[in-house]
């Protein structure tokens, strides 16, 4: 049929009138003839052309005749299409419509009960006793301990076995003391007494980096001392031709140590990555999210979680099953909307602004934990700084003790789920081991995520523990305190 329609074509250019050879051709008869020769076949064909699609047309009316080809919807797997940015759009849209219905709801169910005056009230109860800042600033007494035992190992003054013993006894004593103040002051809130803990428990896990990696160069040294005097003469020269390099005992000075306690890491290292300037407008810019992104926390958690726990007791008090679900799902989604704003506040705003200040170069406090296909993932990549500490201070040696792996996890697991219950029991003046059973649940849930789901299924079961579960916790605490130091009261009386 195409050759039949440029043949067609070439017998109508032909009918038209032409003029007569013996008068001489015109060059529109010229260029007339050159088109008849290429219909005819007398001349190289034109290599057929493409149309939009990719498809080649035979002929010249050949487009019109075709308009399908070979090929599978976008949604299917074999298309290969990836391109969902609108779907995302949307969801984003829908996600922000959604939540603007809810919080419209809540001011006019509720009104505004944002009070920056009442958030004062939840670190003092009385103006004049600060319990929680005078426990952080004892908290240097414990420092200060550790360096002077360091001191002495370093030249010899004690064994490693009392040093050890000596250490020990300061770590106990980190952990016991400000738990012990906390919940026998009655003049400390729940609120202090949380970043008082939450200090004190940084410094344990710091201190015991900092006790750690001293022994290891003790040790490296007394490997490396039966070596001859011009090797360690090399050495030496070797060492002090490097830039700005600290060896042992050089740091164990007062400047070091609180250069690391400040320092946005867990891990002691004699020589810390430094960047080579403060970057005043990436300061700035971090400066002005901690105070943003600290005013919309408490706003959010005033004005939408405090009314929706409140409004969650009476269910629970009645165990009316199907009101507490709908209220654990009603608590959901500002709870996990302030969790993740508290993420980018600390990992992201906070600690880069500590580390550019302190110019510490090693700015990897998180990774890609959204893209976590597995529970596991998710607590590798989503606090780095914990990571670090416990894969070298305890997952590696627990390994090295010839533990298994799977010992060595759950040594992992149990030794978080104790911290995570310490900071949460111990200021609220109850144990429930709520935290607790949560963190250790961790661990059949990651396995059954790793053996029956994949991909975005894993991903999807990380989202919905994270969603679902810290609601549970919130929920299970909130009514005990509630029941502990309300109603007991009035039963009470």
């Amino acid at each position: 049929m195409g050759d039949r329609g440029g043949a067609g074509g070439s017998r109508r250019r032909r009918a038209g009138p032409r003029p007569s050879s013996q008068g001489g051709g015109s060059p529109a008869a010229a260029e007339e003839e050159v088109r008849d020769v290429g219909a005819g076949g007398d001349a190289p064909a034109r290599a057929p052309e493409k149309d939009k699609d990719g498809e080649a047309d035979a002929g010249s009316g050949h487009r019109y005749l075709r308009c399908h080809r070979l090929q599978d919807s976008l949604f299917s797997s074999d298309s290969g299409f990836s391109n969902y940015r609108g779907i995302l759009n949307w969801c984003v849209v829908m996600l922000i419509l959604s939540n603007a219905r809810l919080f419209l709801e809540n001011l006019i169910k509720y009104g505004i009960l944002v009070d920056p005056i009442q958030v004062v009230s939840l670190f003092l109860k009385d103006p004049y006793s600060w319990p929680a800042p005078c426990l952080v600033i004892v908290a240097n007494v414990f420092a200060v301990a550790a360096f002077q035992v360091e001191k002495r190992l370093a030249v010899g003054a004690l064994t490693e076995q009392a040093g050890l013993l000596l250490h020990a006894v300061n770590l106990a004593t980190i952990l016991c003391f400000p738990a012990a103040v906390a919940f026998l002051l009655e003049s400390i809130t729940p609120v202090g007494s949380v970043l008082a803990l939450a200090v004190y428990t940084i410094l344990f896990l710091k201190l015991f980096s900092y006790r750690d990696v001293n022994l290891w160069c003790r040790e490296h040294r007394a490997r490396t001392k039966g070596k001859t005097a011009s090797t360690g003469k090399k050495a030496d020269g070797a060492a002090a031709q490097r830039a700005g390099a600290v060896s042992y005992p050089d740091n164990l000075t007062y400047r070091d140590l609180y250069y690391f306690l400040f320092a946005p890491t867990l891990c002691y290292e004699l020589n810390f990555p430094r960047s080579p300037r403060i970057r005043k407008r990436f300061l700035l810019r971090r400066l002005f999210e901690m105070l943003f992104f600290t005013q919309l926390q408490v706003g959010l958690i005033q004005q939408w979680m405090v009314p929706t726990i409140q409004n969650s007791m009476k269910p629970f008090k009645d165990m009316d099953y199907s009101r507490i679900i709908e209220r654990l799902l009603k608590l959901a989604v500002p709870n996990h909307l302030i969790w993740l704003i508290f993420f980018y506040w600390f990992f992201h705003s906070c600690l880069n602004a500590v580390a550019e200040l302190m110019q510490f170069g090693d700015r990897e406090f998180y990774r890609d934990w959204w893209n976590s296909e597995s529970v596991t993932y998710f607590w590798q990549n989503w606090n780095i700084p914990v990571h670090k500490w416990c894969l070298r201070h305890f997952y590696k040696p627990m390994l090295r003790c010839g533990y298994s792996k799977w010992v060595a996890n759950t040594g992992v697991f149990l030794a978080s789920a104790f911290f995570h219950e310490y900071l949460v029991s111990i200021p609220l003046r109850m144990f429930r081991l709520w935290a607790f059973t949560g963190m250790m649940a961790q661990i059949p849930l990651a396995w059954i995520v790793s053996r029956f789901l994949r991909g975005n299924y894993g991903n999807a079961a990380v989202w919905l523990s994270l969603i679902i579960g810290q609601p549970v916790a919130v929920l299970m605490y909130v009514h005990d305190y509630y029941v502990l130091h309300h109603e007991a009261p009035v039963a009470g009386t």
